[in-house]
């Protein structure tokens, strides 16, 4: 058939172009970038930005911006996409869930209903032609719940999981870091449901271990720590975190132990010995409850750094001093967001005083209300043992027990075998940001010279690079592939002809291929390919017959 395509082009006296162009009409499979688009450079890094990883997926032509926070995903973007995709839809299926898609619309009344809906959320809202309350999704749990509390009525249909990979949407009042921060997001939720605690503790258990799974098989570092629940509800969740200095979240953990938490549950080890402060060894912040009705008073030691007889910080210094995290959960509902100012004229209308203490500052209190610094002890690790140290951290994922923070409210209740009452379903969420996933193994990995994809998400695993005067990439490339259907190669020829080989060396840097086979001087010469993995630092050249298993053993490593 081939043949006789080119036959029929010679005979019409079509142009070169033409007749290179007949090899992609269906009668020529391999991947090449002759007939691929990937717009690659001509965008010029900004001062400073060379090494940026949102830059480097710009000018890599991975994806486009098309508004503040909202991006278009190229072809190269959308193969790491879908192979971020097919790698959770392995760790999923190994769960037993079944996948689903949701729609993108939900409404105001079930998030009002849940007991979430706010009007200074970052919701987006819409309004039809009825003037009806709608949202773009930010999440899925009201909808989920409000689907299966119609659909499952006794114990005997569970346990019942449920996974979709689909777009969300939040009102980010300050888009930044490209993917790591935008309105519009690709996410993958996973939704299970159980009739008892323990099962449903058993469920979260199993989810773990497949998340743990998944980020071992990327082959990427991550850190996963203790975490709070939020307003998702529920008392037990963990996150998944890449270290990078582009991450918004702080992450802490110990040089000894396994002991990981994020900001908000972080602890500290106290000496138990040690006499409470009081007096002029305390410091004292006044500030008001949210609903401006009590005057809350707060008591922490008095640091080294602020000596006695120097004046009490301010209200607008309370972060440097005090957990506000720890005062939350000590159930202390006040307002963190009003300046020093606004306090003082507020304090005078409040009608009731409430007084909160440090276990420092005092014996009946085992509030730990003062920020943990680095080096501080472990709370998990004996005495003088283990010390603690923050990172900057990317949260890439997360998982949460819920318990029946939404089957209540939206009455999704199971008849039990022992009980004639109907009881609310036992909830999990867990959630991977795969769009933000994207971005930050792009921050994680790269360096100056381009982006680094690990094998399993990269938009192709090989690429083979010749030029105009040196020919014979197409056999190469087939060499790579044979019939052991397992060892099969995801590689791309760079066949461009008008490209000199430094230019295409450079572009394949910034596109980041795990693995580069390079026709030159050797495969004139010799016949034996150059090898290279920037990575692994690998540089060397192979005959034909060890280039498969050489390539193979570097993508093992990726």
């Amino acid at each position: 058939m081939t043949a006789q395509i080119w036959q029929a082009l010679r005979r019409a006296k079509l142009p070169i172009r033409a007749s290179r162009n007949a090899r992609f009409l269906g009668t020529d499979s391999r991947n090449r970038l002759s007939n691929f688009w990937a717009p690659t450079g001509g965008i010029s890094p900004q001062d400073g930005e060379s090494d940026d990883s949102h830059a480097l997926l710009v000018r890599g032509g991975f994806l486009r911006q098309a508004h503040s926070g909202v991006f278009h995903l190229l072809p190269l973007g959308l193969r790491v996409q879908d192979k971020l995709e097919r790698l959770i839809d392995k760790h999923m299926q190994s769960l037993g869930a079944s996948k689903l898609s949701l729609s993108s619309i939900t409404t105001e009344a079930l998030w009002r209903q849940s007991g979430r809906y706010s009007t200074n959320s970052e919701l987006l809202r819409l309004k039809d032609r009825k003037d009806s309350g709608f949202l773009l999704s930010p999440t899925h749990e009201e909808e989920i719940t409000s689907l299966v509390s119609g659909m499952i009525h006794s114990y005997k249909d569970l346990p019942l999981r449920l996974y979709q990979i689909g777009r969300k949407y939040r009102d980010e009042r300050r888009p930044r870091q490209g993917l790591l921060r935008a309105k519009e997001f690709l996410m993958k939720d996973l939704y299970t449901f159980d009739y008892s605690p323990e099962h449903a503790l058993e469920t979260y258990k199993a989810v773990r271990t497949a998340y743990n799974n998944l980020f071992n098989e990327l082959k990427v570092p991550y850190l996963v720590a203790d975490a709070d629940s939020g307003n998702m509800g529920g008392k037990l969740s963990h996150e998944y975190h890449f270290a990078s200095p582009k991450g918004e979240d702080n992450v802490w953990s110990c040089d000894t132990c396994t002991y990981v938490a994020n900001e908000e549950l972080v602890e500290k080890a106290v000496d138990a010995n040690a006499v409470p402060k009081s007096g002029k060894e305390l410091v004292k912040f006044t500030g008001i409850s949210v609903d401006r009705t009590t005057k809350i008073h707060i008591y922490v030691p008095r640091p080294a750094s602020l000596p006695i007889g120097a004046p009490d910080p301010s209200w607008n210094d309370i972060h440097s001093f005090v957990n506000l995290h720890a005062v939350k959960k000590a159930g202390v509902d006040i307002d963190t967001g009003i300046e020093t100012s606004t306090v003082h004229d507020l304090l005078p209308n409040t009608t009731q005083d409430s007084e909160i203490y440090d276990r420092a500052t005092a014996s009946t209190s085992e509030l730990d209300l003062t920020p943990t610094q680095p080096d501080d002890p472990c709370p998990r690790c004996p005495p003088n043992t283990g010390r603690l140290a923050v990172r900057k951290a990317i949260e890439v994922a997360h998982t949460f027990h819920l318990g029946t923070r939404y089957s209540e409210p939206l009455s999704a209740l199971v008849s039990l075998p022992d009980n004639p009452q109907p009881q609310a379903l036992q909830m999990g969420c867990h959630g991977i940001g795969i769009s933000r996933m994207i971005g930050a193994i792009a921050s994680l990995l790269s360096d100056s010279r381009g982006l680094n994809w690990p094998r399993v998400v990269a938009p192709f695993e090989v690429a083979v690079i010749e030029t105009m005067k040196d020919r014979g990439g197409e056999q190469v490339y087939d060499h790579l592939q044979d019939d052991i259907g397992a060892s099969k190669l995801d590689a791309i020829l760079d066949d461009r002809p008008i490209k000199s080989l430094a230019w295409k060396l450079r572009d394949a840097d910034l596109i980041g291929y795990p693995v580069l086979i390079v026709l030159g001087r050797a495969w004139k010469e010799r016949g034996e390919v150059e090898v290279q993995c920037r990575r692994l630092g690998v540089k060397k050249e192979v005959g034909l017959a060890e280039l498969k298993g050489e390539v193979l053993g570097l993508l093992e490593q990726l």
